[in-house]
């Protein structure tokens, strides 16, 4: 079994790197050759799920402390699962979506190693495994922020890879602080591998401020978010696969390894550097949901509101209790789930219709009400309604907050308040305009809108049910969150 864990990582960086070569003359071989390797690889991470093997797979060492290696824990396994899960609908997406787009070996190729490079990531034994994957997602993907080649993409491309690579930097200094004042190796360990005691106690306070910010910047975490908006250029596929999927999820679940597998929650908890994290988290709530509420355009409104719902996930790290973590780990399941809906409407829209600013929508939910309907369902529950899943996590993430109480805390949850008031506004203004326009008006040139084909709208449905059934059947999955937070898995 654990060499299904290095097939799981290769099989779609070894595709995506062959596509090129075959040539395809017809589409439809290439779809079915990507969505093959897709469907191939997420088998491979359910039988891995199913029978998770025990122990590290050892690759190849560095040096005679360092290696790459890969292991399989529960933390490994939540981000793995919901991978596997959603990028066969997101290829399947991709497929109509990127008939008018040009470049289609090029994108899939990158779009489908990708994939691997995300579960290499999931399933690094290491800190510098982890590195070494984070590195090479930031390079598979910019090919991807930069596809359509026009001056807007080149633009920010250049961000998304300045940002990235200064996040970087920083992480890595963080880094090699770790590897002086704690595990050579630098081997994930449940509780972290720096003594409570350590002499260098404020140096390894700032290094993990270093390793928050700098994977931080992946999560969009002000104030070095702007890459995230500017990155809204590229094609809706991927926009959706740095949104909810690979990028921003990979920079959250790496402060969660940093946090509670490196430097643990007995050296962090009640330190400057806990409460700076937390305020940080905390503003970035608010800031995102603001943004997002003044922005017009209806993908970069999604992305600020990214950048506010991955800061739901950091605050709950922040917090640095198993509940904390249950929060975030919560969080990060169903806003992958629910926000990779809202972009893929986002694109539908405008690839029927080419409107993309909300005021634009008016009228529209008559015409296009399979699209519609699953972005009022996404929204509903992104703002968090009852019986869908993100009344979940935020309750999950309010109540560790208040079982700790303190001032911090507190003020995270007066956010979590705000964002919530804020994330309906700017959600269901579209969601009301579309299906109850005033008047003799949002019918005007509409005529010819309608929803797409089945490519694009079979996701809907998967995702649809797939929220309904994450609110109203969650007990099993919050019961093994529980497990994986308090290091049981």
């Amino acid at each position: 079994m654990k060499a299904l864990m290095c097939a799981a990582v290769l099989l779609p960086i070894l595709s995506g790197a062959a596509l090129p070569l075959f040539r395809f003359k017809k589409r439809l071989h290439r779809e079915i050759y990507v969505e093959t390797a897709v469907l191939l690889t997420s088998a491979v991470v359910l039988a891995l799920l199913l029978r998770r093997p025990e122990g590290t797979l050892r690759i190849f060492r560095l040096t005679s402390t360092l290696e790459i290696a890969l292991r399989l824990d529960g933390l490994a396994g939540v981000f793995a699962g919901l991978v596997a899960f959603l990028w066969p609908l997101a290829s399947l997406y991709a497929f109509e979506y990127i008939k008018h787009e040009g470049g289609d070996d090029r994108f899939f190729a990158c779009y489908t190693m990708t994939y691997g490079v995300t579960l290499g990531i999931a399933q690094s034994a290491n800190l510098i495994t982890l590195y070494l994957f984070y590195e090479l997602l930031t390079l598979v993907t910019l090919p991807l922020v930069m596809h359509t080649g026009d001056r807007r993409s080149v633009r920010a491309g250049f961000k998304y890879l300045g940002y990235s690579i200064g996040g970087a930097a920083c992480a890595f200094l963080g880094i090699m602080v770790l590897y002086a004042c704690g595990d050579p190796a630098l081997t994930f360990v449940y509780g972290g591998f720096i003594s409570p005691d350590t002499p260098r106690r404020t140096l390894v306070l700032a290094a993990y401020l270093m390793t928050f910010f700098g994977f931080g910047v992946k999560a969009a975490v002000f104030p070095f978010h702007s890459w995230l908006p500017s990155a809204g250029v590229a094609p809706t596929p991927v926009t959706a696969l740095l949104h909810a999927v690979a990028v921003v999820k990979a920079g959250a679940f790496a402060v969660m390894r940093v946090t509670f597998y490196c430097f643990g929650s007995a050296v962090l908890y009640g330190t400057w550097a806990q409460y700076a994290a937390m305020a940080f988290a905390a503003f970035t709530i608010v800031f995102g949901s603001s943004m997002a509420l003044r922005e017009q355009h209806l993908k970069r409104r999604l992305a600020y509101s990214t950048v506010s719902n991955l800061s739901y996930i950091l605050f709950g790290v922040s917090l640095m209790t198993p509940a904390g973590l249950v929060g975030a780990l919560s969080h990060m399941v169903y806003h992958g789930v629910m926000k990779i809906t809202l972009f893929f409407c986002a694109g539908a829209i405008m690839y029927k219709t080419h409107r993309e600013f909300v005021p634009e929508l008016t009228g529209l939910g008559r015409y296009m009400p399979v699209t519609f309907t699953a972005f009022t369902v996404a929204s509903a529950a992104l703002v968090g309604i009852p019986l869908l899943p993100g009344f979940i996590s935020k309750w999950n993430l309010a109540t560790a907050a208040l079982a700790e109480g303190g001032l911090f805390p507190v003020l995270g949850v007066a956010a979590l308040l705000i964002s919530a008031m804020l994330t309906a506004a700017y959600l269901f203004t579209p969601v009301v305009n579309a299906f109850f326009p005033p008047e003799n008006r949002g019918r005007h040139g509409l005529e010819q809108a309608q929803d797409p084909n089945w490519l694009m709208k079979l996701p809907f449905f998967v995702l649809m049910a797939a929220m309904l059934a994450l609110g109203v059947g969650s007990r099993g999955l919050l019961a093994l969150l529980s497990r994986v937070a308090a290091g049981q898995l």
